[in-house]
């Protein structure tokens, strides 16, 4: 039986094409699309949305002035500490180098985390963002294996600092540029939600206490304890080692999509608070900067379709007042037993 409603024709051709199916292949009539859009978060959106192209401007302009910074420290501490025989001040600017290297790493980090969703990454590359800070805390932990086996080989070898005063000054040269960069970062990192690039900041951070390490150890060789200096770098390692670890600790969690529970415990709460709601669940996880949640509505079983997407988006607004931070929202209705 055929039917020729113009109606049905219309609904036809949008499904299949003027002419047939689409070919298997073409991904753009393939894959189940909601108002053109492959994020089915973007049918419930959040007030607060982010400026994205923003942030990343922000993040990769904290990237560069950082390297420069970095690069500029390290290369005077490295000469001094070559000049001096210092191993806490080489241990020091070991590390700034290794800042410009994870630079680099948080730099392509945020260039693959644009990329769109495809079939084979449905969430996109934004994760891109968090597996850079594996990077990071690889070379943290490497660094803090030079920097010990370099102060233990001196303790024990009774190596010799010369030039103190010009190895002084370059321990205050560290901790005055490595302070300035690991403040900007951090402040860029906490606007815009970018866990790589506060871990970045905790990393610059730490080459300032190794500064201060130094400088600890080369006055107490201007004061006649030539023990002072490798003591001081294997303090550093300490230091380093720390530091290591929490970063470590926090990558972990995030690509184990570890959240704070109390996002859980709010996020219920809000969109249980909307009218037509009788129970909710909420899942979450961070993808790179964006904060996502998984709603679930146990509403009543009478309600249509197009009621429970309204709902859906009351939700939303609600989302929005209590947890300004969320970046996508996936709402989901069950029936709820009668």
């Amino acid at each position: 039986m055929t039917h020729s409603c113009g109606t049905c024709a219309k609904r036809w051709d949008q499904v299949f094409g003027p002419s047939g199916p689409r070919p298997v292949g073409d991904y753009r009539y393939r894959v189940h699309k909601t108002n053109g859009q492959r994020d089915p978060g973007l049918s419930f959106p959040l007030a607060g949305a982010r400026d994205d192209a923003g942030e990343r401007r922000q993040a990769n302009r904290a990237v560069a002035v950082s390297a420069v910074g970095l690069a500029v420290t390290g290369l005077v501490e490295l000469l001094l500490a070559v000049l001096t025989g210092s191993v806490g001040l080489l241990g020091d600017a070991i590390h700034n180098l290794s800042d410009v290297s994870t630079s680099a790493v948080v730099f392509l980090g945020f260039r693959l985390s644009r990329r769109p969703p495809t079939e084979k990454y449905p969430y996109g590359l934004e994760r891109a963002e968090d597996l850079a800070g594996i990077g990071i805390a690889i070379v943290i932990w490497a660094s803090a294996a030079f920097a010990g086996y370099e102060s233990v080989r001196k303790l024990i070898e009774h190596g010799h600092t010369s030039h103190v005063g010009i190895g002084i000054a370059g321990a205050v040269v560290g901790i005055i540029g490595n302070q300035a960069v690991a403040r900007y970062k951090m402040a860029v990192g906490t606007r815009i939600n970018s866990g790589t690039l506060i871990a970045d900041a905790r990393h610059s951070w730490l080459d300032a206490l190794s500064s201060a390490g130094a400088l600890a150890g080369l006055v107490a060789v201007a004061l006649g304890q030539s023990w002072g200096d490798p003591v001081a770098g294997i303090a550093v390692t300490l230091f380093i080692c720390h530091v290591g670890y929490e970063v470590t600790a926090d990558v972990m969690r995030r690509l184990a999509d570890g959240v704070d529970p109390e996002v859980i415990v709010t996020a219920e709460d809000a969109a249980g608070s909307v009218p037509g709601v009788i129970h909710a669940h909420a899942r979450a996880r961070w993808t790179g900067r964006t904060l996502r949640l998984e709603i679930e509505g146990w509403v009543d079983p009478d309600l249509t379709a197009r009621d429970a997407d309204a709902l859906g988006r009351l939700v939303a607004g609600e989302i929005s007042r209590r947890l300004p931070e969320a970046g996508s929202l996936t709402w989901t209705t069950r029936a709820a037993p009668v």
